[in-house]
């Protein structure tokens, strides 16, 4: 018996949603550059993607940034055409593209309820068919995309009905997908965070957010950026080849609080 095939030394890892100073994506693919990987930065603001992925080289990295609206699928095949033909075959992919959705129930628009499903859920189906395949044809990947405590929830932190509905389907996504994937050697899975301070919060939490927040949960703090990107490098990474369908709790307990 065999652990899995061999991570290549030249490999891709694409991280959606990379582009915001303060957000997860960006901690993700500095902390998988430091670990040998090439990194394609995808966010909708195309200058924050290259600024990254500057960032990154200018670190000692290989990278690229490209503009993408992950909910297209034109742009998006655009753009993974491009990382195909400019970087090491990508080998994972981090769904991290998010839009938050503070609106009460009865006040959720169908066209907001649209929108919100358009980046959070549909954006997320789209990259993982799309970089999907060529994990599969070449037997090795790991697709890995973050959820929310929301969906355990109902909410209860920041955003609400549409964005935790969004979020609970990426849950059952991932699984479908692991298991339709997996015997081709491609593993998926989620990671659930709780608060984070990220501008997906709707700005920086300031004292009194901050600690009404950490009084919810059950270790006495928000989380943090390097929290759940520590996660996922792990499950981006080569030993993690026996987890897939699973979803990740990095929360601070609040899911069972």
């Amino acid at each position: 018996m065999t652990s899995g095939p061999t991570f290549p030394s030249e490999r891709t890892a694409v991280v959606t949603g990379a582009g915001s100073p303060r957000g997860i994506g960006r901690t993700l693919a500095g902390r998988l550059a430091r670990e040998g990987w090439s990194i394609a930065v995808l966010d909708v603001d195309e200058e924050a993607a290259r600024t990254v992925a500057a960032e990154i080289s200018g670190e000692g990295g290989r990278a690229a940034g490209y503009g993408v609206d992950v909910s297209d699928p034109a742009s998006l095949d655009a753009a993974a055409s491009r990382v195909e033909a400019e970087l090491p075959p990508v080998v994972a992919l981090a769904n991290i593209a998010g839009i938050s959705s503070p609106t009460e129930f009865f006040d959720t628009t169908p066209q907001e309820w649209d929108r919100v499903m358009a980046v959070n859920a549909r954006g997320v189906f789209l990259a993982t068919q799309r970089f999907a395949r060529g994990m599969a044809d070449r037997g090795l990947g790991r697709v890995v995309t973050i959820s929310s405590v929301s969906a355990q929830r109902g909410g209860g932190t920041f955003s609400k009905s549409a964005y935790s509905a969004s979020k609970g389907a990426v849950v059952s996504l991932m699984r479908a997908v692991a298991r339709e994937l997996s015997p081709l050697g491609v593993t998926a899975n989620c990671v659930s965070p709780g608060p984070v301070d990220t501008d997906i919060m709707g700005g920086p939490l300031d004292d009194e957010r901050r600690a009404s927040m950490a009084a919810a949960g059950l270790v006495g703090r928000v989380g943090t950026v390097d929290d759940v990107a520590a996660l996922m490098a792990f499950l981006l990474g080569p030993d993690a080849g026996n987890i897939t369908g699973a979803t990740y709790d990095v929360n601070g307990g609040l899911h069972m609080s």
